[in-house]
């Protein structure tokens, strides 16, 4: 087996003339003859080769630029289905006045005699790419030194134009390799088993998940309608300053990172509500409140918010506001752009809980009308890649609001009719609209369509109220609470709903 570390004579140099380089010395560029020369080789015998390592090497891989014009020559024999032999080869390399710059035709013949496993090539690919990794961050630190050795050199600048090439860095070895295509394929089984798709809900209950981990919860509302208070409760929750919220478990989080971008004095007043000096171990520990605007958007910077969970050891981030971070609201291009940067973050075990801000024209809509997505401000793309959506409707200082579930994760939530108390910072539901509370109120026992009319606060019930009433009713049949008569078919006498009453165990307990 030849080998191509020391090139033979006629092997065209670094710059295409003169004796070729030697191997690698400290302070050179790093680069491997004897892999590219492989590679090349294998592409020769077998055109195949070609799309298992183009992924790999991506652009600007080879160290020699007769390498490089090699390469893309054989890039385009396999466009046009055409063999890539060293005669064809040699052909097209004519046509474009390249032949005698690579070292003309008998040293594609040479590399064509490199006898290497053509299944090595994949590997030989993996080594070019790594050197090739290598000389641009070693170029990258050599302009940094340049640069900080200027009169009047600013470090702040240096350090952002250093941080945005390594952000360029990281998505071009994210963009080639096989990591492009295996990164995030697993097996079905444990994708199924392993993803956490049977995990405990963050906010709720397995059957009426508000947040479930891995996906986000946008809580969206008009101004003044208390979707901060209601966050800062999930937000002490996740510290283990309370279990519950809404009467719903709340599962607990190591460190919480608060991005304060939004009236940041506002939202210290709004804690400082539910802060005792208690507690003052457990926030200095964990939780982080980045005060004011990002060092840049999220639809610009896709990887800022996995960063800076990382940064900060933050497994949970709250982003007060969603306008806030990025460019605007109502690009699509943008929208997905943010999301791309939310996944990122959620992929490395960050949960997110966003708030957000609906149309202007439909902020002074009756409370208790339930909202639609299409409400919420901004690109529909926004709401597409959200778990959770939670909408807050009322006007702007009231006490008395009303949550609907607008996406769910699993079943929904409410609405809920809830009251916030400002003083404290505390928000409780309304006992009147419980389907519990009702069905024990009801001596006669409650039938679907009772209990809808209830809920939607009077008038005729829509059939999907009533079948959401019907569930809430299943829901206390399953846990005890409640008993089900089935009814009996229309006839002459006219036919009787299944009515739903309260057990006796369910009556003695709250009573």
């Amino acid at each position: 087996m030849p080998s191509m570390t020391d090139a033979p004579p006629n092997t065209p140099s670094h710059f295409g003339h003169g004796p070729a380089p030697s191997p690698e010395e400290p302070g050179q560029a790093p680069f491997n003859l004897e892999a590219e020369c492989a590679v090349l080789g294998a592409c020769m015998h077998d055109s195949a080769v070609i799309d298992t390592v183009r992924h790999i090497l991506g652009e600007g891989a080879f160290y020699r630029p007769a390498h490089e014009t090699i390469w893309r020559a054989l890039l385009a024999l396999h466009r046009e289905d055409r063999p890539t032999d060293p005669i064809v080869l040699t052909e097209l390399l004519q046509q474009q006045d390249d032949l005698l710059r690579v070292g003309g035709p008998a040293y594609l013949h040479q590399l064509a005699d490199v006898h290497y496993s053509v299944g090595s090539a994949e590997h030989h690919a993996e080594i070019i790419r790594e050197k090739a990794n290598l000389r641009r961050l070693l170029a990258s630190a050599i302009r940094t030194v340049q640069r900080a050795q200027e009169p009047g050199a600013d470090p702040e600048a240096i350090r952002s134009e250093v941080e945005a090439e390594m952000r360029a860095e990281r998505e071009r070895a994210l963009a080639s390799g096989q990591g492009r295509l295996n990164r995030f394929a697993r097996d079905g089984w444990s994708f199924v088993k392993e993803t956490g798709a049977d995990a405990e809900p963050l906010w709720g209950t397995r059957e009426k998940t508000v947040w479930a981990p891995g996906e986000s919860l946008m809580i969206v509302g008009a101004p003044g309608v208390g979707k901060t208070t209601l966050a800062h409760q999930v937000v002490f929750a996740r510290l283990g300053l309370s279990e519950t919220v809404l009467e719903m478990p709340v599962a607990p989080s190591r460190r919480v990172l608060y991005l304060a971008m939004d009236r940041p004095k506002q939202i210290a007043k709004a804690m400082a509500r539910r802060v005792f000096d208690t507690d003052e171990a457990i926030l200095r520990e964990r939780l982080v409140v980045w005060e004011g605007p990002l060092p840049a958007t999220l639809d610009k910077e896709p990887d800022l918010l996995a960063d800076l969970a990382s940064a900060h050891r933050a497994d949970t981030i709250v982003i007060d506001s969603l306008k806030d971070a990025v460019s605007t609201m109502v690009d699509d291009g943008l929208a997905v752009a943010f999301h791309n940067a939310r996944m990122r973050a959620l992929r490395g075990g960050v949960e997110i809980l966003e708030l957000h801000h609906q149309r202007k024209a439909t902020a002074d809509a009756p409370r208790g009308q339930r909202p639609a997505l299409d409400q919420v401000y901004g690109s529909t793309w926004f709401t597409a890649g959200a778990g959770s959506v939670l909408f807050v409707t009322g006007r702007a200082g009231d006490p008395a609001v009303t949550l609907h579930h607008l996406k769910t994760p699993t079943g929904e939530v409410g609405p809920l009719d809830v009251t916030h108390d400002h003083v404290r910072g505390t928000t409780t539901l309304d006992p009147t609209k419980d389907p519990a509370v009702l069905l024990r109120n009801a001596p006669g026992g409650l039938t679907a369509r009772d209990l809808a009319t209830v809920l939607i606060g009077g008038g005729d019930p829509e059939r999907g109220d009533v079948e959401k009433a019907r569930r809430a009713l299943g829901r206390l049949v399953d846990s005890g609470l409640a008993t089900r008569v089935d009814g009996v078919a229309g006839g002459v006498g006219g036919g009787q709903q299944t009515r739903y009453y309260a057990t006796s165990r369910h009556l003695t307990a709250v009573g």
